[in-house]
C-alpha cells in the first residue's frame, strides 16, 4: 500500500466519535447535531425534476468536460455573480463531482514532486487540503487563522525563502470553520505574491452564496482578477458547488474555473481519473445554476436562523459576527473545547465539533482551533434554536 496513507489524520468526525465513546446521553432529550456541514433545507425542486426526467441518459457515457450547455450556464452565472469580462466555457470551466473530489484531484495533478512542494493551507481547515497534499507527496504549510487577524491567514508572516517552496496556496472564503471572508484587497495582495513567487492560488468558494448582507456578497478570486484586468486568470483557480447554494449535497456537483493553462492539464488528469459527471446530474445542475430565487430564499432562512441563535448565545459566548457560511465559531467558557463538547453531549444531548479537531499545532504546541467550537446551523430553525438554548443552559449552569 502507499506509505503516504500512514501520514493521514483521522477525519474530525472520527475523532469526535472516539471522544463520545462511553458517554451516556440524558433521557428525555432528543439528540440535536450541529456537527456536519450538511444542509438540511429542502433541495431545489426544479433540479430534482430535471434529474428525474433525464434518468434515461444513464445509458450514455458522459464526457470529462461535461455538456456544453452546463459549462455555458456556469460561465454565465460566474460572470454575473463576480462581474467578470467573460469566462470561456470551453477552456476556463470544468464541471466536477463536488468540490471535495475536485480539490483532491487538483492537488494530485498540480503538485510537482521534482522540487520542494509546500502547500499553504488555513489553520484550522477543511481536512481535504491537508490529505490531498500528503498523498501528492507535498508538505502542508499551516497558516494560523487567529482572532487578531479576523480569523483569516496572515500571509505577511511567510518569509521569502519559504515562499520559494510553495506551489499552491489554498484559500477558503467564506471560511470553514470560521465564516471569515477574504477581502478584495487580500485577494489582490495574494495575486501579487503569486506573481512574485510563481505559485497557484486555489480558492475554495463553496460557501460564497450563503451570506447575511444582501448588499455585500463575498468577493471572489476571479473577481479580483477582473478588477486587476487579469482576464486570463493567470495562476488562479476557484472551486464552487451546488451543495450549499442549492441544498444539493447528495448531487455532488460543482465546478472549477480559472486559468486555462492550468485547467488543460487538469482535464487530461481527470480523463484518466474517470470522474466524469453523469448526464442526469448535469441536467439537474443546469437547472440549479440558472435560478437565483431559491438561493435568495435559502439565504433568508439562514439569516433568520443566525439572528435567532445570536440572540440566544451572544450574552454567554464570544464569537465573530457572522458574515457568511452557515457556521458559528464561538469561544468556549473556560477554554477547554474537548471537555465542553463532552459535557454538552452528556448533559444536553447536543453534538458539536471541537475546534481543536480541525486545527494543527504550531512549533510552540499551539493549536488555533483550541478553545472554540464549530456550530453548523444547518437544520431547520426550531431544532437549531433549541440546541442554542441548551448550550446557553449548560453555560449558565456553570
Amino acid at each position: 500500500m502507499n506509505s503516504d496513507l500512514n501520514a493521514l489524520h483521522p477525519y474530525p468526525f472520527e475523532k469526535l466519535a472516539t471522544l463520545k465513546k462511553g458517554l451516556v446521553a440524558p433521557t428525555g432529550l432528543e439528540h440535536i447535531a450541529l456537527t456536519i456541514g450538511e444542509p438540511q433545507h429542502a433541495p431545489y425542486p426544479a433540479a430534482l425534476t430535471a434529474l428525474a426526467q433525464s434518468l434515461d441518459e444513464m445509458a450514455r457515457y458522459p464526457a470529462t468536460n461535461g455538456l456544453g450547455e452546463l459549462r455555458e450556464q456556469i460561465s454565465a452565472w460566474a460572470t454575473r455573480r463576480f462581474g467578470l469580462a467573460g469566462l470561456d466555457p470551453e477552456r476556463e470551466v470544468m464541471p466536477v463531482n463536488g468540490t471535495r473530489e475536485a480539490i483532491f484531484a487538483f492537488v494530485q495533478a498540480a503538485l510537482d514532486r521534482n522540487r520542494p512542494a509546500k502547500v499553504a493551507v488555513p489553520n484550522p481547515f477543511y481536512q481535504i487540503y491537508e490529505g490531498a497534499t500528503l498523498l501528492a507527496g507535498g508538505t502542508p504549510l499551516y497558516l494560523d487563522c487567529r482572532a487578531e487577524n479576523g480569523f483569516r491567514p496572515d500571509f505577511s508572516t511567510v518569509d521569502a525563502a519559504t515562499w520559494q517552496d510553495v506551489q499552491i496556496v489554498f484559500l477558503c472564503s467564506p471560511g470553514n470553520p470560521t465564516g471569515a471572508v477574504t477581502s478584495m484587497a487580500e485577494f489582490k495582495a495574494l495575486i501579487a505574491l503569486a506573481d512574485e513567487h510563481d505559485f497557484i492560488i486555489a480558492s475554495d468558494e463553496c460557501y460564497s452564496e450563503l451570506y447575511l448582507d444582501e448588499a455585500a456578497p463575498p468577493p471572489g478570486l476571479l473577481q479580483a482578477c477582473a478588477e486587476l484586468g487579469r482576464d486570463d486568470y493567470r495562476r488562479c483557480v476557484v472551486f464552487h458547488s451546488l451543495s450549499k447554494r442549492s441544498n444539493l449535497p447528495g448531487l455532488r456537483s460543482g465546478f472549477v474555473a480559472g486559468d486555462a493553462d492550468i485547467l488543460t492539464p487538469f482535464k487530461r488528469y481527470r480523463t484518466y481519473h474517470g470522474c466524469a459527471m453523469s448526464l442526469p446530474v448535469q441536467r439537474a445542475s443546469i437547472a440549479a445554476w440558472q435560478d437565483e430565487a431559491h438561493v435568495l430564499a435559502n439565504r433568508d432562512a439562514y439569516r433568520e436562523k443566525f439572528q435567532a441563535v445570536t440572540e440566544v448565545l451572544a450574552p454567554v459566548m464570544d464569537f465573530p459576527t457572522p458574515e457568511a457560511s452557515f457556521y458559528l465559531w464561538p469561544a468556549v467558557p473556560g477554554g477547554d473545547d474537548i471537555a465542553f463538547t463532552k459535557r454538552l453531549f452528556s448533559e444536553e444531548h447536543v453534538s458539536v465539533l471541537p475546534g481543536s479537531l480541525m486545527g494543527r499545532e504550531d512549533a510552540h504546541g499551539h493549536n488555533p482551533g483550541t478553545g472554540r467550537l464549530r456550530l453548523a446551523l444547518v437544520a431547520e430553525l426550531e431544532p437549531t434554536l433549541e440546541a442554542a438554548r441548551r448550550l446557553r443552559r449548560l453555560i449558565e449552569r456553570g
